[in-house]
């Protein structure tokens, strides 16, 4: 640490737990505890169940929770491959359209969530493109969402990358095909895994422009938690939430996994 004094490294803690205990911590516990609880009429939990997990288990959340995986995926895997190579094509450009492409790609992330949902529900609602009320539209509205992060992370890995490697390919007589796959992409994949992280995690937490476009039968787990706390199933929805955010953790861990083998590499 950049302290050096016991002392002071002790108040430095001390303050971190004070803060970060009531203002993270504390809600994830809260969260946790009532999704094992049939009721709360004190201060702490009371008639400790499985029930809420069981239900997850046999009813029609896992069918969402599945669909909340599958369209995180999707939206990643397109957010990446989009902000990437909008990335590497405006390392190429100057500087006055790589501001234009900035802007682009951050207005998304600029406006409420639920306006990216409204143009999207209004430009894909009459043919040739009519796309409502069908999978597609949910995965293209949380790809919109998401490719900023790609395309940002991306974009500073790019910042960062020594000029030199690409250049002593070029000049070892490497194409320019071959230096992209086998040396620049190769030096970028670190960026890449935590940019597909990213992606991942806040496509499983949208809901705003979800729930304006998500046709009955691809319910993502968010609107299933949302509409049972608005029925006042608080500790259900707890579960699902407690549901959601362990699948968000165990792909984000095995991404990290990718990531920490890339950077040895």
């Amino acid at each position: 640490m950049l302290v050096h004094s016991a002392a002071a490294r002790r108040t430095i803690w001390a303050v971190f737990l004070l803060l970060f205990v009531p203002v993270f911590a504390l809600p994830l516990l809260v969260i946790a505890a009532a999704s094992f609880a049939d009721g709360w009429s004190g201060a702490l939990p009371s008639g400790p169940t499985l029930t809420h997990y069981q239900d997850i288990a046999h009813g029609d959340a896992l069918t969402a929770l599945t669909t909340s995986v599958l369209t995180a995926l999707a939206a990643s895997l397109a957010a990446l491959t989009t902000g990437t190579w909008a990335a590497l094509a405006a390392e190429k450009l100057g500087r006055r359209a790589r501001r234009t492409l900035d802007a682009l790609f951050l207005l998304p992330v600029a406006v409420p969530s639920v306006v990216v949902g409204l143009a999207l529900l209004v430009a894909f609602s009459q043919p040739p493109f009519l796309l409502n009320g069908t999978p597609q539209i949910v995965i293209i509205a949380h790809t919109v969402l998401v490719t900023a992060f790609a395309y940002q992370s991306v974009t500073a890995a790019l910042a960062r990358l020594d000029p030199a490697y690409e250049q002593s390919a070029a000049g070892l007589g490497a194409r320019p095909a071959y230096v992209l796959w086998r040396v620049k992409l190769p030096l970028l994949l670190p960026s890449l895994t935590a940019a597909a992280g990213l992606c991942f995690a806040l496509s499983m937490g949208e809901l705003s422009a979800t729930m304006m476009l998500y046709p009955p039968d691809w319910m993502p787990l968010p609107v299933q938690i949302f509409a049972a706390t608005d029925r006042g199933a608080l500790f259900t929805g707890a579960a699902l939430a407690v549901a959601l955010m362990a699948t968000t953790l165990l792909v984000l861990l095995g991404v990290s996994r990718i990531r920490t083998r890339a950077t040895y590499r």
